[in-house]
């Protein structure tokens, strides 16, 4: 039963944007190595990097991630977002007044004075939410380097007339900027093939992230109450709460002699590796993603708490990453570093040709649940 304890629950992984679970010793961004030998791999695959341009980055990303509580507070009531920098390697934190920069530099982080609030971005986009998009809105979320409410419209319908009525009613909001994407996003389940982690009716999908008790992935991939079935069609256990549209996320129990490990699958092309934690990453920092299909892949975060609108009803609070993925692949876990991030939702494009993929925060799941990740 290794390989069933391994490719079920060791698949995929995961990140997160809500409100942090229980925190341990394991959490600290200074315990345990920075990545694995797989991890670097792919980096140097996906991101164009050098062995040594990752292991820096890695690092720069893992100081950051640190800094933002601090960098935030400093800023106080005049911060409007943060994001990571690759090309400085710092943490950047947007004021509206400037009189703060200084106590935010004092924290390590650099600044940019801005125009608008996180607070009164939010919510901008919280009045988007409230509105019935069309099939060309592929999504919006608060961009806090445009110091803006980013509306992504498929490109092929932006002379729609009731996309225009959106993006019109949009700008009444607040400050709107619109952006073209190649297609409308989708979620990555599958029909059943040979071979695959996990099985629900006649759907494939991938496994997140260990939890005492069970797994975390994603909503769409089974209702609550339906029997999940192993790579080799051994009963694993059955999905305990799931939601989606509204949410995209789940959980499964674990028996039948299946157990859980704290460990991302590598399938064979890059080391396994070790979750310790659930720190978020700030935008712009690198992340990977395994999944049944694709395997090993990684990008960068690009969006967070972003809506995007699936032809099944939109989904919040998502994470948008530059990763690519494919059916089967939903579920599956995003990591930064050794941190836990999210369970793969949906996209767009694929692994050969390109593409954009969204994760629901895994803290998120955790607090939502009352679950504890399974940490190393």
């Amino acid at each position: 039963m290794v390989r069933t304890g391994l490719s079920a629950l060791l698949i995929i992984g995961a990140w997160a944007t809500a409100g942090l679970p229980q925190a341990s010793a394991a959490d600290s961004p200074s315990a345990g190595p920075q990545a694995s030998a797989g991890i670097l791999t792919a980096m140097q695959r996906d991101l164009g990097l050098t062995k040594s341009q990752a292991e820096t980055r890695l690092a720069a990303e893992k100081r950051a991630t640190a800094l933002q509580g601090e960098a935030r507070g400093a800023a106080g009531t005049s911060y409007g977002g943060s994001w990571f920098d690759a090309r400085s390697g710092k943490l950047t934190v947007a004021v509206t007044d400037s009189a703060k920069a200084d106590a935010v530099r004092a924290t390590g982080a650099q600044t940019r004075v801005v125009d608008h609030t996180a607070r009164e971005l939010d919510a901008v986009k919280d009045e988007l939410d409230t509105l019935s998009a069309p099939d060309g809105i592929s999504s919006w979320h608060v961009d806090p380097r445009a110091n803006s409410v980013v509306v992504n419209v498929v490109a092929s319908e932006l002379d729609d007339n009731d996309v225009r009525a959106f993006i019109a009613e949009a700008r009444e909001a607040g400050p709107v900027t619109v952006k073209q994407t190649a297609e409308a996003p989708r979620t990555f389940a599958a029909g059943t093939v040979g071979g695959d982690p996990y099985y629900t009716g006649n759907v494939r999908c991938s496994i997140g992230f260990s939890v005492h008790g069970g797994f975390v992935t994603a909503g769409h991939c089974g209702q609550a109450g339906g029997a999940v079935r192993g790579w080799d069609g051994s009963a694993i256990g059955n999905f305990q709460g799931s939601s989606f549209p509204g949410n995209d996320y789940a959980w499964v129990n674990v028996g039948s002699g299946w157990w859980t490990v704290p460990v991302v699958l590598g399938w064979g092309t890059v080391s396994d590796q070790l979750v310790r934690g659930s720190n978020e990453a700030p935008i712009g920092a690198s992340i990977c993603r395994s999944g049944s299909t694709t395997h090993w892949h990684c990008g960068r975060v690009l969006a967070k708490n972003e809506t995007v609108n699936y032809s099944q009803g939109a989904v919040h609070q998502m994470t948008k990453t530059s990763v690519c993925a494919e059916p089967g692949d939903s579920g599956g876990a995003f990591i930064s570093g050794d941190q836990a991030q999210g369970v793969t939702s949906g996209g767009w494009g694929n692994c050969s040709g390109g593409g954009e993929t969204w994760h629901q925060p895994v803290n998120e799941i955790l607090n939502r649940y009352g679950l504890t990740l399974h940490t190393a």
